[in-house]
């Protein structure tokens, strides 16, 4: 302390700061006592065991203990052992140059001392508080003695404004420093323990989690907060129930129904097993050939997941690996496509499944975590009922019945700890006829949602995936069944999910312009099937994300390409739990990015049709509702309008369903004065819409507002076509198909006397031989040749 005059202020305020930390005052609250902002070091404060890793209250209730103890007569000095250097250490990366009165031992100082010289004692908080904000205002005085503002008052004279706001700023600097310069420390002293003690990475890695999801909500509720303000600019009706992505856009895992389940099912087994399995498993780090997908620029072969709940054989580690390194993306991937549903199919639907006992759901790919998904959708909804009725009903939500298929008796015992009024299957029942009429008493189940996760791409052949397609939907129900099908986001995934819908549309669903399909000649020569030429579709549509009934855009040529650059996925960011961030090691960044392509149709209704359509009017799809979605619905169109309509200002367009407008396919490309949205339109073509500021302030406000998947309505000022980058076609057996070779026509010179006249050569009137002087290869003349160079042979 004799040469705090030496030092400079800003030094000053950091070691400052550091003694407030230590004496735990609240103006601090990271470095507050008993709590988990310490992590590693709180985590085993009770332990006898783990001495150097004790907190300071509990050192300096100790420290007068060990004084009574001690002989007033002097010890001859001893070596340190290992564990007294190790406590200094901890030390001295909790509190920094200071510490606390009583902190350490006698022995403990001493080696302190050697080390790194006499500390800053702390006494008071109060006291270090006080000299915090007076070496805060001598920073802040120093820091604006020179910048003056000035303005001119009532009477044209000019005078001084005081700043504040900056000041504040520089406190708030120094306090993020501070908490950067704790984080740090804490994240050097966990690298230090390694494996010695993994319980304290896991309460990290725990403490993490809850954190980033308590801020996470305090940030969407600041968010509600300002969009509820008088200020904030609304978006259009239509384009907020174009949206696509969830509320909020990154997902927290349910705590207590899905996280504290599986971490307490994974606790049973060694961390470190898990770990090695899952890079076994799934490809290494960053477990490519889980639910995640790699990145493009790594290179990495495109494949399917190894783990599938239809396999018979799956060992207890494997159970283990799967749930904690797939279940989390897919439960991610599984709520995002049911929240969209949900929103083009209306309250009405929703609604309509919750009547009585509740929805028949079957899981086919997931183990599990799509029912946990989709039963969250459904708590959700029920919440809102009760609210917009007014009542408080203390009933349950009518959850319904659950079917997962699951073959594998490990993994069956842990899902089954994550769900409750659940069957479990070992495979998949028969499909059921078209034609089929249920026998008195005998009747077939049919399920009101089928959720396919990753069901498809196992399958090698692909006509073994368009026989399950065929059966998942037999098994929907007639009357309004969803089926939902996802795979991952890779060009290979994308080609799977648009054969089956190809597939569907082809012989399941009717469309105004395609009602039947013609039957093979075989099928119709055979005496045993005894088939029509033409079978007659059934009614239904695409839900999500297609608006439109056409081929696909980006898979005109069937089969699998190579080379794709362009395909249809989407994305959606969740909070990893604690168990798969350990798997991944990640300290840095707790969220992830899971990307995917999926299709959802529904059974026996066509909301195209004014009888299922959520407004009732009906509408179509096709280059009339690309006309209408690229003039934009942001107003009324004259002769629409109603009587209220106020002569200055026109009313605003909200009648419009939004499967007649076109969608986002990449995120919005933001450019200086306009935004340019690549959409799928609903005449099944690629374009790019150009939304500049000048063609209106909704529409371009609301484009820079867009985001992947959303659909758009307000319309565009140019577009343009699209060039799709499709690769190049392969077969089943992956290779590419021979190329046909071009014909080539060779022409032979023959001299009046029979002689083949030589390459290069020219035959003259006269019939002598002359080869040209100039080189093709170099452009440079050489020696005439005479004709004696041609016949000396």
């Amino acid at each position: 302390m004799a040469n705090e005059d030496t030092i400079c202020l800003r030094c000053r305020l950091r070691l400052l700061a550091s003694a407030s930390r230590s004496a735990a005052h609240p103006l601090f609250p990271r470095a507050h006592t008993q709590t988990r902002s310490l992590r590693s070091f709180a985590a085993v404060a009770n332990t006898s065991q783990c001495r150097r890793f004790t907190t300071a209250p509990s050192r300096s209730i100790e420290a007068p203990e060990a004084s009574k103890t001690t002989s007033d007569e002097t010890l001859p000095p001893q070596a340190p052992t290992p564990s007294t250097e190790e406590s200094v250490r901890a030390a001295r990366r909790l509190h920094g140059d200071t510490l606390p009165k009583g902190y350490l031992s006698e022995e403990e100082y001493a080696v302190y001392e050697r080390l790194y010289g006499p500390p800053i004692f702390t006494e008071e908080a109060d006291l270090v508080e006080d000299e915090v904000e007076l070496a805060a205002d001598e920073v802040e005085g120093e820091e604006m003695q020179d910048q003056v503002w000035l303005r001119e008052g009532e009477d044209g004279e000019l005078e001084e404004v005081e700043l504040y706001k900056q000041s504040d700023e520089l406190a708030d600097e120094a306090l993020e420093e501070d908490y950067e310069s704790i984080e740090g420390e804490f994240v050097e002293a966990e690298t230090d323990f390694g494996d010695s003690a993994p319980e304290l990475i896991k309460d990290y890695h725990q403490d993490i989690y809850e954190k980033t999801r308590l801020a996470e909500a305090e940030a969407d509720q600041d968010a509600e907060d300002l969009e509820e303000g008088e200020e904030f600019m609304r978006a259009h009706p239509l384009t907020v129930a174009g949206r696509f992505a969830t509320s909020p856009s990154t997902l927290h895992l349910p705590k207590e129904k899905f996280v504290d389940p599986t971490a307490a099912i994974l606790s049973q087994a060694s961390h470190k097993h898990i770990t090695q399995a899952a890079l076994k498993i799934f490809g290494g780090p960053g477990l490519p050939q889980s639910a995640s997908t790699a990145r493009a620029s790594e290179g990495k072969e495109q494949k399917t997941i190894p783990l599938d709940p239809s396999q018979e054989e799956m060992s207890s580690i494997q159970s283990n690996t799967y749930m904690a390194a797939v279940m989390p993306g897919v439960y991610a991937t599984s709520m995002s496509t049911i929240v969209e549903v949900r929103r083009r199919l209306g309250t009405a639907w929703i609604e309509g499944l919750m009547k009585e006992s509740g929805p028949l759901i079957l899981d086919a790919g997931s183990g599990g975590a799509a029912i946990v998904a989709w039963r969250e959708v459904l708590e959700a909804e029920w919440k809102r009922m009760n609210e917009s009725s007014g009542q408080v009903s203390q009933e349950p939500a009518p959850l319904g019945k659950a079917t997962v298929l699951t073959a594998s008796n490990a993994l069956k015992l842990r899902a089954s700890r994550l769900l409750e009024n659940t069957s479990f299957i070992p495979r998949l029942p028969d499909a059921i006829p078209h034609n089929h009429q249920a026998v008195k008493g005998q009747q077939r189940k049919v399920y009101d949602i089928i959720i396919a996760p990753h069901a498809l791409w196992p399958l090698r052949q692909e006509y073994h995936r368009k026989e399950h397609v065929q059966r998942l939907w037999s098994l929907l129900n007639p009357d309004g069944g969803v089926l939902i099908l996802l795979e991952k986001g890779l060009p290979r995934g994308f080609e799977i999910i648009a054969s089956a819908r190809s597939l569907l549309l082809d012989k399941h669903i009717a469309s105004p312009d395609s009602t039947e399909y013609e039957n093979s000649l075989q099928d119709q020569l055979s005496e045993t099937k005894n088939v029509p030429r033409f079978t007659k579709k059934e009614t239904g549509m695409i839900v999500a994300p297609c608006t439109n009934h056409s081929t696909c855009p980006m898979y005109t040529i069937p089969g699998v390409s190579q080379g794709r650059k362009d395909f249809c996925y989407f994305s959606q960011r969740y909070i990893r739990p604690p168990y798969l961030q350990r798997i991944h090691n990640a300290r840095d960044r707790n969220h992830e990015d899971v990307q995917y392509s999926y299709l959802a149709v529904q059974r026996g209704r066509d909301q195209r049709k004014p009888k299922h359509d959520i407004f009732g009017k009906g509408f179509s799809q096709g280059d009339e509702a690309t006309e209408a979605a690229f003039k934009g619905h942001e107003f009324v169109k004259d002769g629409e309008s109603s009587d209220k309509e106020v002569a200055d200002e026109p009313e605003i367009e909200t009648n419009v369903n939004a499967l007649s407008l076109p969608r986002l396919v990449v995120p919005a490309m933001k450019r200086r004065g306009h935004i340019i949205l690549e959409v799928c339109t609903p005449s099944a073509k690629i374009e790019r819409w150009t939304v500049p500021r000048s063609f209106s302030k909704q529409a371009f406000r609301d484009a820079r507002k867009a985001r992947w998947g959303d659909l758009w309505a307000l319309g565009a000022k140019t577009r343009i076509a699209k060039t799709i980058r499709m690769g190049l076609p392969r077969n089943e057996q992956h290779k590419r198909p021979k190329r046909k070779m071009r014909s080539q026509t060779i022409e032979i010179g023959v001299n009046p006397s029979g002689n083949v006249i030589p390459d290069g050569m020219k035959l003259k009137k006269d019939g002598r031989l002359v080869k040209d002087r100039k080189n093709s290869k170099t452009g440079r003349k050489g020696r005439k040749m005479s004709e004696a160079d041609f016949y000396e042979d």
